[in-house]
Order: C-alpha cells, then structure tokens, then sequence
C-alpha cells in the first residue's frame, strides 16, 4: 500500500470530520453546548456512538494481536465488563441524574467534601489522559511506520498532526459534534471490523460456514480458563470480577463516557443508551477475537514469521497493509482511524469538561456561557492536547508491552481510588476525614503496586485485571479507618 494512498484517505477522513464540526456549530458554540450538548442528545446516537469510544484503537489491534497468547480469554473479561454496564445503567445512572450533574465528581464534594471532590477529579485527569495517550500513541506507531516514515517525519510530528485535526473538529462544537462524528466512527468501525473478517477469509478461500467452523476449531477459539487460580492471569474469576470493575470505573466513573449519558434527555433514555450498547459491545469483541484468530491462521498459512513483529500489535496492521490488496487495506485504516479517534476526542472534550467545572468552576458562575468562560475553555482544551503530546513521548521510550495491557494496568492503579471513593460514598453513611483523602488516593496505590509486585513470591497469587479491585478496597478500608459517624446527605 503506498503511503500517499492512506495519506489521502486519512486527509479526506478529516475533511469530513471538520465538516460536521462546522454544521454542528455554526448555530451555538456557547459552554452549554461543549459540556452536555444542551441536554437534547437523542440516546440512540450516543448508544450507537460509544461503541465506537468504549472500543477504541486498542481493540481493534491489541485484542486481535493478543488471541496467540490468551486465546479468546479476553472473552471472560468481556462478559464482566457487559455485567458493569447493568450496574452503572441500574444504579450510578440515577444517582447521576438525581442530583443533575454536568461533572460526575460534584458528588463527591455534595457527599464527602472539598477535598474528596478535587481528589476525584484530578484521579480522572491523570487517568483519562494516560488512557487515551496510550490508544493514540498505538496509532500513531502505525501511521508512522505505514505513512509518515516515508517522508521522515518524526514522530513527535505525527502525534502532533493527529493532536491538530482532533483540536480542529472539537474546539468548538465538543460533545455536540462528537455525538454525531462519533455515530459516523462507529458505522466505519463496525464496517471495517466485519468486512476485515470477510477479506481474510476469501483469501484462506472459506465461506462463512467454513470460517465460522476454522474459528470454531482451532487453537485459539477457548474462552474459558478455570485452572490454576493462584497463578494464572486469565482465569475466569480473576477477568470477569476485574472486567466488572475495570467498567465500572472507567466507564461509569469516567466523566468522559458519562457526559454522553448525561447529554440524554431523561434517565430513563440513558439507561436505554447503556443497555443497548451493552449487547451490541459484547458481539462486537467475539468479531474481533474471530479477526485475531483469522490473523494467525493467515499467518501460518502464508509463512509469516509472526514473531518477527516488535510486538502482536503490529499483527493486524502488517497483513492488512503489506499482505492483503488495496482494499483490504484502505478498509483497515478507516476501522483503526475511526477507533482511535473517536476515542480521543470525547477524552480531550472530557478532560476540558471536568478541568473547567471541577477547578475552574465553571458551572457556579452566575453565566457560564460568558464570552470570556468560552475563550478559557478553548485554552484548557489546547493545554490538554499539549500534555497529551507529552504522555505519549514519554510512554514511546519507556512501553515494552502490548497496549491493552498497559492501559488495563494503568486503569488498575489510577481509577481504584475512584473505586473507593464512590464506594464508600453509596455504601456507607459515614463522614470521612476529607483532609486525609488526597493522601489516601496517593498511598493506595503505592501500596497496590508493592503488592503487586511481590504477589507471587508472598502468596503463590498472580495479579490480573483485578489489581482494581485491591487498589479500591484499600482505598475503601483507608477511608473507613479515618472516618466518623454521620453522612452530609
């Protein structure tokens, strides 16, 4: 595939993007309309359009890539985070919509106080940004390495110009237009995922009874693993309880996928957002593990020396762009394009959001719309483009592993707090000593990382996706030691 064709395709993909922008905005441009999309979204748009940021560009590679080592185990995961999806439409959803939140972590301050509130929120900053540095950071390695190395772009460059574009179609419209782009993500997304299954297996010369039954048969295809619970990452038990909690924090304690809940016009739409988005995101990772397996079998079939690849995140990206025709490979792209970014760009209108509600406090001046309140946001916006940049540089020199991996260890370490602090703020009517909190969110998982560290030379016990719910519970079991009788609600 020569890099002037995808770099063409990913101009014009853009161009359609910044378009929407300017439809979408060009009426109102005001706060009201970046936060919450004037409360007015339709929920069949933002259930269909999370698809597309729950997914992300990490799916679309790491989980294909990592079928050689963990076979459809991520499967288990899956199933816990659909369960996650029932809580946070069931039970976090009302209490949202209770007390008409523009940023979630205003519960806390109404709940716990001052100081557990801005411990949230800034939990959430740190944590959404190393998250979605490390999904654009893996498209950025393949648009480098397919595209931009061909002209000897830096690096930094191609982050940067990927950082523009997403600044380009958010600046102004934020969540309002990202509902809508996002919709349109996700038909690519979904498009690319299927058609991607289809191209692969014409070209191992199958039909769709004969893929469905290579899949079916092969070595790949065992979901679950009940052996060894001390020490082996992927039994059942240890992904489906991480996968429950690893949602519920990044997703329903995420101001990011919550804004677009919150932008419906009633709970009971919202809840309607999540239950669908919740069936369709479970079918939609049996399809990608089907193309990790797909992958490998096209490997061996061809000679593929897949242990040549720096790591199983190249997999993908190397058979539909150096193995497969034209097609194939433009249709790759527009999956991996519309991923990553539909991703990134509800983060960074995210991030924004919560910057300039939770400690700029927007949402207490008299008029939040002020021509001066909108200028400050465009500021925050570009600052955390820019952090942003920087993150990912900084994850290029020092990452060795495949992304959804690392992101899911990060998310284990930074949202266990958040863990614990809704936690304990919905299941208990205790006070806590709100001064002690932000040391607490600090110590947590300090104490978290020791543990898991030397888990397997102190108690034979290897640690997986439930780091979570350790860093959680000892933020939980902090909380609880250093609190008073008494609740603020």
């Amino acid at each position: 595939m020569p890099p002037i064709v995808l770099l063409s395709f990913l101009i014009g993909y853009f161009s359609l993007l910044i378009l929407i922008s300017y439809l979408t905005s060009r009426k109102s441009a005001d706060n009201s309309t970046f936060f919450i999309a004037n409360r007015n979204s339709k929920w069949y748009f933002v259930a269909f359009g999370m698809i597309g940021t729950a997914l992300s560009g990490v799916t679309f590679i790491s989980v294909p890539g990592a079928v050689a080592h963990s076979n459809f185990g991520y499967f288990q995961f899956v199933l816990g985070n659909a369960v996650g999806f029932i809580l946070i439409a069931t039970v976090l959803l009302p209490l949202y919509y209770r007390i008409h939140l523009i940023s979630i972590y205003t519960y806390l301050e109404n709940r716990l106080g001052y100081w557990s509130y801005k411990s949230g929120a800034m939990i959430f900053l740190i944590s959404r940004t190393i998250g979605s540095a490390f999904r654009l950071y893996l498209v950025a390695i393949v648009l480098q390495k397919f595209i931009f190395d061909a002209w000897n772009v830096p690096f930094f460059a191609t982050v940067a110009i990927c950082l523009v574009l997403i600044w380009l179609y958010t600046f102004k419209g934020g969540l309002k237009t990202i509902i809508i782009t996002d919709t349109l993500q996700t038909v690519f997304l979904l498009s690319s995922v299927v058609l991607s299954i289809w191209f692969i297996s014409r070209s191992l010369h199958l039909d769709l009874a004969q893929t469905f039954e290579t899949v079916k048969n092969s070595s790949y295809s065992k979901i679950f693993f009940w052996e060894d619970f001390l020490g082996n990452k992927n039994h059942f038990i240890k992904q489906f309880l991480g996968g429950i909690f690893v949602t519920v924090a990044m997703t329903g304690l995420d101001q990011d996928l919550m804004q677009k809940n919150l932008s419906c016009k009633n709970l009971g739409e919202a809840q309607k957002n999540m239950l669908t988005f919740t069936t369709v995101f479970v079918v939609i990772n049996l399809f990608f593990l089907s193309v990790g397996a797909l992958l490998y079998i096209f490997a061996a079939a061809n000679n593929i020396d897949v242990n040549a690849l720096n790591t199983p995140d190249h997999l993908f990206p190397e058979i539909a762009l150096n193995h497969l025709n034209v097609i194939p490979a433009i249709v790759f792209m527009l999956g991996l394009t519309a991923a990553t970014f539909a991703t990134t760009d509800s983060a960074l209108t995210a991030l924004t959001t919560s910057f300039c509600v939770d400690f700029l406090s927007f949402n207490k001046k008299e008029n939040h719309n002020d021509p001066g309140l909108v200028r400050t946001r465009h500021i925050v916006h570009v600052v955390f483009s820019f952090i942003m940049l920087l993150v990912i540089l900084v994850f290029r020199i020092i990452n060795d592993d495949s992304v959804v991996n690392a992101i899911f260890k990060a998310a284990g370490y930074t949202y266990g707090p958040l863990v614990g602090l809704f936690g304990f703020g919905m299941l208990t009517k205790r006070q806590v000593a709100d001064r002690f909190v932000p040391w607490i969110c600090i110590l947590s998982p300090i104490l978290s990382f020791i543990i898991d560290k030397n888990s397997v030379s102190w108690f034979s016990y290897s640690i997986g996706f439930e780091l979570i719910i350790i860093n959680g519970l000892i933020t939980y079991l902090c909380l609880l030691l250093t609190s008073r009788g008494g609740s603020k609600l």
